[in-house]
């Protein structure tokens, strides 16, 4: 990612055009952190508009995520109880679920899932609205979000070093594992059956049906709490 980058400057750095394009994104990024300060003005003050809403602040537009699906939500309960109950029984960190803001250099976003190591985690405070990039993200996809998760979502977290990416695909029953390699996220595995690893909560394996089936979703979380005791 920042190898496009820094492709990019060079390529204007060679062109006579590069102040007049530095004056346009200049005026563009002023226009946006504007924008952006009344966004966190709203979401701080509690601005009813927002309110029980997922909304993310993403290349500085306002996006309202519609409702979601009942199997979509389905699976995101499915999947929190059960990391949050093996992250809080080893005491690993900090799990986040939808209405959670992380502030990221130009957007902000409200993941289906996250998870911060403990030694990130220890520095919130409980009245914070806005988190930092976390170490591991979920999306669940939907029809009106899935190019945003796949696509800027995608670039801007590996641009921002988290770790591990999860994409849940809830038609095709499967999940999509990205691992940050250097600076750009690569393919480590597509879950169609068998189980779930992660690369960045130590030890965390579950069921792949434990995140679709309830009956499979019961008896993982049963494994977890056997196991710590």
């Amino acid at each position: 990612m920042i190898t496009q980058v820094e492709a990019t400057v060079e390529e204007l750095a060679r062109s006579p055009l590069l102040p007049f394009v530095q004056r346009r994104i200049d005026a563009l990024m002023d226009d946006e952190h504007k924008r952006r300060e009344s966004f966190h003005q709203a979401i701080d003050s509690g601005d009813p508009r927002y309110e029980g809403r997922k909304v993310e602040f993403i290349n500085g537009e306002v996006h309202q995520a519609m409702p979601v699906q009942r199997q979509h939500a389905q699976i995101g309960q499915n999947l929190l109880r059960l990391l949050q109950t093996f992250v809080e029984l080893r005491h690993l960190g900090e799990v986040g679920y939808e209405k959670l803001m992380i502030s990221l250099t130009r957007n902000d976003y409200e993941p289906d899932i996250c998870f911060w190591r403990a030694e990130k985690a220890s520095a919130f405070i409980p009245r914070q609205a806005r988190f930092p990039a976390p170490d591991f993200v979920v999306e669940i996809l939907s029809p009106s979000m899935e190019s945003i998760d796949r696509d800027i979502k995608f670039k801007d977290y590996a641009a921002h070093g988290i770790a591990e990416y999860w994409i849940v695909d809830p038609d095709r029953q499967l999940v999509e594992q990205y691992s940050l390699q250097g600076e750009e996220y690569a393919l480590a595995a597509t879950v169609g059956e068998g189980a779930l690893t992660s690369t960045v909560v130590s030890g965390f394996q579950v069921p792949l049906v434990a995140l679709f089936d309830a009956a499979a979703n019961l008896q993982a979380l049963q494994n977890i709490l056997k196991v710590q005791s």
